[in-house]
């Protein structure tokens, strides 16, 4: 489906090169940019442009048609789009323990993407500081956050909400002895730039 095409990119990505047994950085050097970058694709916090992919799938060794086999768009898609609790896509992240990650829509539009995702944060869930290439939109459900950036730490509780450039080096830690639970909403911006950072 359209709101998954994203998704499928990046998941067919990590899957061939994980079949390949070719690392992260033996993929970045192939491809030409950086490994940041392709880790960044892989677990879906940037959504590269034309060129890069089409780089990093003939650094796969992989024939573009069979590349995008299964990865088509339904045009006949009901204005009402719903997904059961039971279809939510569970999936992780690079170096984040306790972070149960369920994404329940990705869509699509002319010039962006949104996705929509569920995070549950286990007491003392740690992570290094991240980027995403997005605005990045969180909804604390339940629980106590924090969300530190290079300089500054936002404690956030059940009922707090909070808009950022998700290109600021960031962290999220759950401060008391609960699961807490955010919906987060990413705003990526196809401009047809790509960062390798």
């Amino acid at each position: 489906m359209e709101e998954n095409i994203i998704l499928k990119i990046s998941t067919r990505i990590k899957e061939i090169r994980r079949e390949r047994n070719t690392t992260v950085q033996e993929l970045a050097d192939l491809a030409g940019v950086s490994k940041g970058l392709i880790s960044q694709i892989e677990n879906n916090r940037t959504v590269p442009s034309l060129m890069v992919l089409i780089d990093i799938i003939s650094a796969l060794e992989v024939d573009l048609n069979q590349f995008f086999k299964d990865i088509s768009a339904n045009s006949q898609l009901s204005p009402v789009i719903i997904k059961r609790k039971s279809e939510y896509e569970s999936f992780e992240k690079e170096q984040a323990l306790g972070f149960l990650y369920q994404r329940i829509f990705t869509k699509t539009f002319k010039n962006s993407t949104v996705d929509i995702v569920l995070l549950e944060l286990e007491p003392n869930a740690t992570r290094p500081m991240v980027v995403t290439e997005a605005f990045e939109y969180k909804y604390i459900l339940s629980g106590k956050v924090d969300y530190t950036f290079e300089d500054q730490t936002y404690s956030l509780s059940d009922g707090d909400s909070m808009l950022f450039d998700g290109r600021l080096p960031h962290t999220p830690k759950n401060t008391s002895d609960q699961k807490a639970i955010m919906l987060i909403i990413y705003f990526f911006e196809q401009n047809g730039n790509s960062t390798t950072k």
